[in-house]
């Protein structure tokens, strides 16, 4: 190999060792935190979408369920397919059925867990 073929190779090489550092930071673990609460009755698809495991397309089943009849109690939302009890024991602490919808989320990179000492 001479000339310009080696040259891309290492132009390849050098690619992939750069590309292979940034994974590196991409794998660290964020951890992303929800304060506040949607009212199912009021939300809009947006704020729907914000919950945690919540998307678009059940941010819409969840708008389509309330036009037929609104949420009495926020354990209501099992009836809408694709949430389960399991599924709804996570959200249950970001639900409510009257007030305003208050949701936000922040991410945070987790701590690195401490490395004990060598023995």
């Amino acid at each position: 190999m001479r000339g310009p073929s080696r040259r891309l190779a290492w132009t390849m090489v050098l690619a992939l060792g750069l590309l292979g550092s940034g994974t590196a930071a991409a794998r660290e673990k964020t951890r992303t935190q929800y304060t506040g609460v949607v009212n199912l009755n009021e939300a809009t698809e947006e704020e729907l979408d914000r919950l945690p495991g919540v998307g678009s397309k059940a941010a819409q089943r969840i708008l389509a369920q309330r036009a037929k009849r609104r949420f009495q109690r926020p354990e209501e939302l099992v009836k809408v397919k694709g949430f389960g009890k399991k599924k709804f024991q996570k959200l249950k602490p970001f639900l409510t059925v009257t007030g305003p919808s208050t949701l936000t989320r922040a991410t945070a990179r987790a701590e690195a867990s401490p490395q004990k000492p060598a023995k």
